[in-house]
């Protein structure tokens, strides 16, 4: 299925169950993870953004992956979640960004999935607050990161990094960090984070 041109500005964060720091940042996901398998959170706020003609301001999604082991090996399980305040044609574009089926920084991950579990439209709540990044889905995810501090009480980031999102990311540790849903269930509380703005576009 082709897809229409996009672009978006905003937000991402994301809260893994690696100790800090990923393996995967190091090595461009060739590293095994450090529990051996992972399971991931990422998070997108929208500031402003288009799918084609369709308008994406102000929206959420997430992305929830796991993988059996090394990433970059595949056999990824995926599951999205799209804001419940989108419209239907909204909800088709934040789904086929975040999931990597309309190309852009995600889409390179697309030959890697396995499986891809049913999109939900959901209630997502996004809070960007200082070195604070939460998103929570009522009984499915609560979680937060923050920045890791370095000298002058500054965050510390990490430059140059080959990162889908952004070649400059915030270390960060999840202080809460809760999944359940699909099967799935983790808790990644104490383990390894990260947040960026965004500039993303496709296909």
């Amino acid at each position: 299925m082709a897809h229409p041109s996009w672009q978006i500005s905003g937000e991402y964060f994301e809260s893994c169950n690696c100790e800090v720091l990923c393996p995967c940042l190091l090595s461009r996901a060739q590293g095994r993870p450090t529990e051996g398998h992972c399971d991931v959170v990422v998070a997108v706020h929208v500031d402003s953004g288009r799918f084609g003609d369709t308008p994406l301001d102000g929206l959420n999604a997430v992305l929830v992956v796991y993988t059996p082991g090394v990433m970059a090996q595949g056999d990824w399980t995926v599951a999205c979640y799209v804001d419940e305040r989108a419209s239907g044609a909204q909800r088709q574009g934040l789904e086929a960004v975040c999931s990597g089926q309309a190309g852009g920084p995600l889409g390179r991950f697309a030959p890697l999935i396995a499986r891809r579990m049913p999109t939900k439209a959901v209630p997502i709540s996004f809070a960007s607050q200082g070195k604070s990044r939460k998103v929570e889905v009522p009984g499915i995810m609560d979680v937060t990161v923050e920045g890791i501090i370095g000298v002058g009480d500054q965050e510390v980031w990490l430059d140059n990094v080959g990162h889908f999102a952004s070649r400059r990311l915030a270390a960060a540790r999840g202080t809460s960090s809760r999944y359940r849903d699909h099967a799935f269930t983790f808790d990644n509380t104490g383990r390894n984070g990260h947040y960026a703005p965004i500039r993303w576009s496709g296909p």
